[in-house]
């Protein structure tokens, strides 16, 4: 009866957790790989696509990679990198901003661009938050009841901004279906909340898009787009990426970076389906 009992509670938490999964959006078509150094970090689809939204923020507003450290590990101890609709008392979204607490509305919230900017607004005011620890930052900006438990999340969340603010090349990479995005997703427009303003030069006719780099640090920035747009495949059906010699196609087994006879270094370019 107690085997009954225990398998009937496990099977209603696992319905449970499918359906609230379905009900916040959470479509997990495929995995993504981060890897820099001898350390691997792995994610699902929502988590790469927020975290890659950290870290263009975070470059466009021209702040430290270390700001993205802190904005993922955050991140990863209030909601595991997920836009949830439910949380502790009034809390919601990626960073569990209360509205209560003067983060904005809970819309505003549970926008992600929004969210994030307001975590960054917050974290820009702390005095010397580059060379705080990651939990006294954190704690800074969150006033969290659980403080200590950012640090669990450091290392991941170094090697994810390393690799998605361009500083590891090629280091960024997921396994992920582009037919089961949405057709009508208007990608121009999230790489402008997300980047700034983003000139991306198409061809509809053959899919190919491409996106032209100017400015200082180039292959930072290339870098960061590239793998931002792999992060982002599933959204908006992107098969193909590539920068400098190097290219990335969806449906890979174990996802990465190939070399490529595309060797161009001043423009982003890729491939919708």
């Amino acid at each position: 009866m107690r085997w009954i009992v225990a398998t009937v509670v496990a099977t209603a938490a696992l319905v449970f957790v499918v359906l609230k999964s379905f009900e916040n959006g959470i479509e997990n078509r495929g995995f993504c790989v981060a890897t820099v150094g001898d350390r691997t970090v792995e994610v699902d689809v929502e988590q790469a696509k927020w975290a890659a939204l950290m870290a263009a923020q975070a470059h466009e507003r021209g702040l430290p990679p270390r700001a993205t450290t802190i904005a993922i590990a955050t991140a990863y101890q209030e909601s595991k990198i997920r836009n949830i609709d439910y949380g502790d008392r009034d809390s919601v979204g990626l960073f569990q901003q209360r509205p209560s607490q003067g983060w904005g509305t809970v819309e505003e919230i549970l926008d992600p661009v929004y969210s994030t900017g307001k975590f960054y607004d917050a974290l820009a005011t702390i005095e010397d938050y580059e060379s705080m620890e990651i939990t006294d930052a954190a704690q800074a900006v969150q006033r969290s009841g659980f403080p200590q438990a950012y640090a669990d999340h450091e290392a991941d969340a170094r090697v994810l901004a390393s690799a998605l603010r361009g500083y590891s090349p090629a280091a960024f990479a997921c396994a992920t279906d582009p037919k089961a995005g949405s057709t009508g997703a208007d990608l121009e427009a999230y790489l402008n909340q997300a980047w700034g303003r983003v000139r991306v030069d198409s061809d509809p006719s053959s899919g190919q898009h491409a996106i032209a780099l100017t400015g200082d640090q180039i292959d930072t920035r290339g870098w960061a787009l590239a793998q931002f747009l792999v992060a982002n495949s599933t959204e908006f059906r992107i098969s193909e990426v590539t920068f400098d010699d190097m290219a990335w196609v969806a449906d890979q087994d174990e996802p990465g970076w190939r070399p490529s006879r595309d060797t161009s270094r001043t423009d982003v370019r890729f491939v919708r389906r």
